[in-house]
């Protein structure tokens, strides 16, 4: 394993680990996200220019767009959750109340 791809794989672990054990506000869930996306979009940047591959130029612009994407919708639902709720702490949504 070299040293750059145990830097993209530690750091999408780090984010992993974060999302998985620190729920205690939903912004900090997307901001876990973010990270895990951006580790996966740099990881893949330099792997295509590694392979030198035309083909795959586009991946990493397809999955930025959906990240954007990922990012304007958790932002979104944090507002309307704040908006609703007076809160933003994941212990106090309950997906069983309307």
């Amino acid at each position: 394993m070299t040293p750059v791809h145990f830097a993209f794989s530690s750091a999408f672990m780090l984010g992993l680990t974060g999302l998985a054990f620190h729920r205690t506000h939903l912004l900090s869930a997307l901001l876990c996200l973010e990270g895990m996306m951006l580790s996966l979009f740099i990881a893949l940047s330099l792997w295509t220019l590694q392979l030198e591959a035309t083909s795959l130029s586009t991946a990493p612009v397809l999955l930025l767009a959906f990240s954007a994407c990922e990012a304007s919708a958790g932002l979104a639902l944090l507002v309307a959750a704040t908006r609703t709720h007076g809160t933003s702490r994941l212990q106090s949504l309950n997906l069983l109340q309307c």
